[in-house]
This record gives structure tokens, C-alpha cells and sequence, in this order.
């Protein structure tokens, strides 16, 4: 039996609880619906929807130096915005975090205007040498945990991409 969007989001959920964070700021976007939606309401997380992706990233930063575990999520152009605040907060300061983003602009999205996503996205990530986990199958959503612990030991930033597929589901 194939998983359904809320089966994907509660997992994603278990796994988030068990490496530990208990805040989620999120921004949202078509594709995460389910998963804002699980994590607003599960009363594992503390969830946070802010106005702007750096505000995810500050709030998320801010959490850690307070001992607390947290995951910044948004669509993939919201990431974009958010190389000044990453390399300015996190890497100077030696801060870790996850984030969560969708993969926009890959093959089979036809969203003509999220297709330069998926011409820059990975590229702009590994020109500032943050890892990248893509959760491309409903078996990769465990890596979710191996990225928050890698962020931890690294002291500096990790980002998981959901495909549609995988959060819909379907993969």
C-alpha cells in the first residue's frame, strides 16, 4: 500500500522528534502543506510560520545557542534569499542547523517560474560548500536525522530537499 501525504508527513515528524528538535519555523509553500500542517499540530514541536526565510534562519539559529533542537523549512526560492543570513550567521559563527526545502524546478515540476530553481539551486549550494541531502524516496526520509547529527558535528549548516514525489507520497 502506497504511503499517502500524511503518512509522509507524520514520518518525517517521528524522525524530526527523535534526533531531537522541538522547533519548527516554517514558510509556506505548495508542496510542504501537509508537513507544516503535521508539525503545527503535533504537540511534539513547537511550531513557529514567519514571515520571512531569514527569520527562519535567525529563530533556528537563536534556538540552538538556547540547547534547543530546531529545522528551518521552506520552498526552494525562499532558500535562495537566505545565502547572506547562512554564511553571515551560521558560518561565521559556527552555527548549526537544518533546513528543509523543496526541490523545486527538477524535471517534472511544471511550474514554468520555479524552473531557474532547478537550474541553480544545487549549484548555489555547493558553491558555499554546505551539504545537501536529497530525500528523493520514501526509504531517504531516515537521513533526516544523519543530516541534523552531520549539522552538529560540522557546527555549520545542513539542507534535506523533498521532492514532490516523496511528499506526495508517490516515491
Amino acid at each position: 500500500m502506497p504511503d499517502t501525504a500524511d503518512t509522509v508527513a507524520a514520518r518525517i515528524a517521528d524522525v524530526a522528534a527523535g534526533c531531537g528538535i522541538s522547533l519548527v519555523a516554517t514558510l509556506p509553500d505548495g508542496w510542504i502543506t501537509q508537513l507544516i500542517t503535521r508539525f503545527a499540530s503535533d504537540a511534539r514541536f513547537r511550531h513557529v510560520a514567519v514571515n520571512r526565510e531569514e527569520s527562519a534562519i535567525g529563530l533556528c539559529s537563536g534556538a540552538y545557542l538556547s540547547g534547543t533542537g530546531a529545522f528551518a523549512l521552506m520552498g526552494a526560492s525562499g532558500f535562495l534569499t537566505c545565502i547572506y543570513a547562512i554564511t553571515k550567521i551560521n558560518y561565521t559563527y559556527q552555527i548549526p542547523l537544518l533546513i528543509g526545502i523543496t526541490l523545486r524546478g527538477r524535471p517534472g515540476d511544471r511550474a514554468k517560474f520555479h524552473q531557474s530553481n532547478g537550474l541553480y539551486l544545487e549549484p548555489v549550494i555547493a558553491a558555499i560548500d554546505m551539504p545537501f541531502v536529497p530525500i528523493e524516496r520514501s526509504k531517504d526520509i531516515p537521513a533526516l536525522a544523519t543530516a541534523y547529527r552531520h549539522s552538529r558535528v560540522m557546527s555549520r549548516p545542513v539542507v534535506v530537499g523533498f521532492t514532490r514525489e516523496v511528499l506526495r507520497g508517490e516515491a
